[in-house]
């Protein structure tokens, strides 16, 4: 795997919709494997966490976040994206660790892509089958440009803040250790309760859902 390396490091302070409001040592980078414009935050005493995992100590918080112009920008509710982003803003702030904000929208099939899907799901289909409908595979993520960037920072050991196995299952290929994998919130709503389920069944997400009526 290339070495990526720090081409920017900003300092943006950050608001959300509900008032909360936090700022980020926002890093861009060079030499990431597939050449897009992924993002790392620093949230919170994140050097801190660095030097007391480097130690020895309890690892960064890390959320790697893939790109959801519908539900992190127009707040739609047919996924819970938007309402994890705000969680782990806040989480990681408090604790110290890392936002990967990857750009890699609707699972990596793009964002017309991801709408085609949003149809075919109207007819029935659900987000994995509509995917496959469109020939694509069911999750084109791929989280070597995550890896490259935190090892950027020579963070080799998190803490996952992620309902995704597999996201830890790739890091840790990647030579990035997931020490433990922490659950995000369940944000259910009228609108996203099947799209939950279908993940929770289907790729073993960690998502606690009320019985269907």
């Amino acid at each position: 795997m290339i070495k990526a390396t720090v081409r920017r490091q900003v300092t943006v302070p950050l608001r959300f919709s509900d008032g909360y409001g936090t700022t980020a040592q926002v890093m861009t980078f060079d030499s990431l494997a597939d050449g897009r414009e992924h993002l790392l935050l620093g949230l919170g005493d994140w050097r801190r966490a660095l030097t007391k995992s480097a130690a020895g100590g309890r690892a960064p918080l890390v959320r790697p976040h893939s790109e959801c112009l519908t539900g992190d920008v127009f707040g739609s509710q047919r996924c819970d994206c938007g309402p994890q982003l705000r969680e782990a803003a806040e989480r990681i702030t408090e604790q110290g660790g890392f936002l990967l904000y990857l750009r890699q929208e609707g699972r990596g099939i793009g964002l017309y892509a991801k709408l085609d899907a949003y149809a075919l799901q109207d007819d029935g289909l659900d987000t994995y089958e509509a995917n496959l409908a469109l020939g694509h595979g069911e999750d084109e993520r791929d989280y070597t440009a995550a890896a490259q960037m935190l090892l950027a920072l020579g963070v080799d050991r998190i803490r996952l803040l992620s309902n995704n196995p597999d996201k830890a299952r790739q890091l840790d290929k990647l030579g990035v250790e997931v020490t433990q994998r922490v659950p995000t919130g369940v944000h259910v709503s009228a609108a996203n309760v099947r799209y939950l389920r279908t993940k929770a069944s289907h790729t073993s997400h960690t998502i606690e859902l009320p019985l269907a009526e």
